[in-house]
């Protein structure tokens, strides 16, 4: 009888802890200072943003996706899901017929300004990631997982990617060659590099390499100024008919890295959307660049 009772106390106790831990709500503050409470662990998220998809889904969340944008292209398993928005901007009221318990949004296109005050109003917690650096996406894998009730796996996940990056950097050249990525052409003929001041550029130089166009504060440049760079290795975030396509222009083949074989590509996907796969790209770009001739 004594057992049967101390066995009841301890279920009782027990579910009265569960119900305390379901009960308390999680409280954190997001990459522009704002305070979001979250009434419990989200089961129905909508990540705008293909790099907020993938930090998700990074934490094995996939299934909690119930909304994305049209530019959302990985992991396969979300693209079956009800899309809330795209070139033209996000729909509050698709975003909201999914019901959603988290909101995660970024500045580009506005998302942020256009969905954070309606949704607010509607009691959907919002919070807003900035991508700046390689270390502000290792930083967003670990809110996202507070966010989402999953702080340890948010922890594990970051911890992995990091003891990978620091692998690369250990390894790095001591003589690090000058690059330039290319990320897009305008039709007026400029190009659009990675800045150094960003996360592509960042990944760069974690990679191993170092900016030929340190000092440019815009993206959009024109091919002039890289052909007077002159860097040891040109990178194109692209297709191959698409780098083909710019070297056949003229004055490209004047660059010491077209005229040496050492322009190469890199895959969009791993340097132009801030989440893990970036680790992948930042580990191939290092092998290339230790491959290559010293500057």
């Amino acid at each position: 009888m004594k057992r049967l009772l101390l066995q009841g106390l301890v279920l009782s106790l027990l579910a009265i802890a569960v119900r305390a831990a379901v009960a308390e709500p999680i409280r954190l503050t997001d990459a522009l200072g704002r305070a979001v409470e979250i009434a419990r662990p989200p089961d129905r998220i909508v990540p705008i943003f293909a790099s907020n998809t993938e930090l998700v889904a990074a934490l094995g969340l996939a299934d909690r996706v119930v909304g994305i944008e049209a530019y959302t292209r990985y992991p396969p398993e979300v693209l079956d899901r009800p899309q809330v928005g795209g070139r033209l901007g996000f729909s509050v009221d698709a975003i909201v017929a999914q019901r959603p318990e988290l909101l995660i949004v970024t500045p580009s296109r506005q998302a942020m300004h256009l969905l954070i005050e309606p949704m607010t109003r509607l009691g959907i917690p919002v919070i807003v990631l900035l991508s700046r650096s390689v270390a502000e996406v290792m930083a967003n894998l670990r809110l996202v997982g507070r966010a989402t009730g999953q702080p340890g796996r948010g922890d594990a996940v970051a911890k992995a990617l990091e003891d990978r990056l620091m692998a690369v950097e250990a390894a790095a050249p001591a003589k690090r060659p000058s690059m330039v990525m290319i990320t897009g052409r305008l039709g007026n003929g400029l190009v659009l590099v990675a800045r150094a001041d960003s996360y592509t550029g960042d990944a760069m130089i974690k990679a191993g390499g170092r900016h030929a166009l340190e000092k440019t504060i815009v993206a959009q440049v024109s091919p002039e100024a890289v052909i007077a760079a002159d860097p040891d290795i040109l990178l194109f975030a692209g297709r191959k008919h698409e780098l083909a396509a710019l070297v056949a222009q003229p004055g490209w083949q004047l660059l010491r890295a077209v005229r040496t074989g050492n322009a190469h590509l890199v895959a969009r996907a791993e340097f132009l959307i801030p989440g893990p796969r970036t680790v992948d790209g930042i580990e191939k770009l290092a092998v290339l660049l230790r491959r290559a001739p010293a500057p």
